[in-house]
């Protein structure tokens, strides 16, 4: 086995190791490339057949090539997909700097789905190496009362033994992709032929290398038109994946207040 075997085989038994230990399950679709590689991982862990619904938290501030996408693909993978609207800025917490502000209506949104449809466990596509506060999630991470996050209480992972025996009522984040790196998100998605959405390619010198909404997103400087081109763009650079994204250059604190309330 080479290393993306290694990888899509460890996401591939976390995935059923939740399906099996958690009786309510649904899965985060954001759209992106990473969520695309989890739900990739997904029907191939259940033989082309994803058997929890997908949650896809709408801001409707997303660009017009993500919506295309995601109703393109529902059709043609047969996905059940719940979407989930967000109330307005005006409700978020306005100690919040602007762009986390705007970020913050997601984990509303989520919390409210969470609520209405009662889910016990929810899959999410993050991964350790795309931001600092991320490093500290566990695969199988219990959430307290209203979904919150306690970052400095973590149970332990050694050796691949997850602890899925939670009390009851206890809701759980399942993190499938936490040990990739964004080269391997990138690897993989060549290698799988994996369906992605036109604007992480480069045009007119620019490219988007992290998807949020549009009014909060922004594009880098790049000439990297193919998946090989991304490739060896990622080998050199220094740029911070998240560097386009306005939130991630707001309080150092911002997003790890998000995280711990609830946050993607």
């Amino acid at each position: 086995m080479d290393h993306l075997d290694v990888l899509e085989s460890r996401t591939i038994y976390i995935l059923r190791e939740a399906f099996n230990k958690i009786d309510k399950l649904a899965m985060l679709w954001s759209i992106g490339k990473d969520s695309n590689v989890m739900l990739w991982c997904a029907r191939k862990a259940f033989f082309g057949h994803v058997p929890f619904p997908l949650l896809n938290i709408d801001t409707e501030k997303k660009f017009p090539e993500v919506y295309e996408f995601r109703d393109r693909y529902i059709k043609e993978w047969n996905l059940e997909c719940i979407r989930g609207l967000c109330p307005p800025v005006e409700q978020m917490d306005p100690s919040l700097p602007p762009a986390a502000r705007s970020a913050a209506r997601k984990t509303a949104g989520l919390k409210a789905m969470l609520a209405e449809h009662q889910f016990s466990g929810l899959i999410a596509g993050i991964r350790r190496d795309e931001e600092g506060t991320r490093a500290k999630e566990r695969v199988f991470s219990p959430r307290g009362e209203g979904n919150t996050w306690n970052f400095r209480d973590q149970p332990p992972e050694f050796w691949d033994q997850f602890n899925t025996d939670f009390p009851p009522g206890t809701h759980v984040r399942i993190h499938p992709l936490l040990h990739w790196t964004e080269l391997d998100i990138w690897n993989y998605t060549r290698r799988e032929n994996i369906p992605l959405i036109s604007l992480y390619f480069a045009k007119n010198g620019k490219r988007y290398r992290s998807l949020g909404d549009k009014d909060i997103t922004f594009p880098i400087d790049s000439d990297a038109d193919t998946i090989d081109k991304i490739v060896d763009e990622l080998r050199t650079t220094k740029i911070a994946e998240r560097s386009g994204r306005a939130m991630d250059h707001e309080a150092e604190d911002s997003f790890e207040r998000l995280r711990a309330e609830g946050y993607m």
